[in-house]
């Protein structure tokens, strides 16, 4: 079994909207021929708690205008380091950045298909370690750029 055409209408637009606010590392998996429970994840990440929120605001609102999806469960918002959106056909997960590291859950679903992206969102591979090379760079002292 492969996704619906459905999930992958939902994955694609919360992919672009994750991007579009800026979220590192967006990647989905086809977990349809693991879970029962769902077609897609989307995984998308973020350096700080008030991003993380604003990309689950704009996949939420993005979903709901476009496509007349609201999520059957939201979880994780009182702390905002993970946020997980349930729409059943899809799920989406987006992180702290931290969270993302510590519980690696491309670990877990690297053997389902990955699924593809808009151009927008592949673009996002490779932000957050970039993001934490910034920030460690700039602890040390070194200037993070061009002001």
């Amino acid at each position: 079994m492969t996704a619906t055409d459905r999930s992958l209408e939902l994955i694609n637009t919360a992919a672009q909207a994750a991007a579009d606010k800026l979220a590192h590392d967006v990647i989905a998996y086809d977990v349809s021929d693991v879970l029962s429970i769902t077609d897609a994840f989307l995984l998308a990440s973020a350096p700080n708690d008030r991003q993380v929120k604003a990309i689950v605001d704009e996949i939420e609102e993005r979903l709901q205008k476009e496509l007349g999806a609201k999520p059957v469960r939201r979880e994780g918002d009182r702390d905002a380091r993970w946020i997980l959106l349930d729409y059943v056909d899809i799920v989406v997960h987006v992180q702290h950045s931290e969270e993302r590291v510590f519980y690696a859950l491309e670990r877990l679903w690297k053997d389902c298909p990955e699924l593809e992206l808009p151009a927008d969102a592949k673009a996002t591979r490779g932000k957050g370690e970039e993001h934490a090379r910034l920030q460690e760079s700039e602890a040390d002292g070194e200037p993070g750029g061009e002001w």
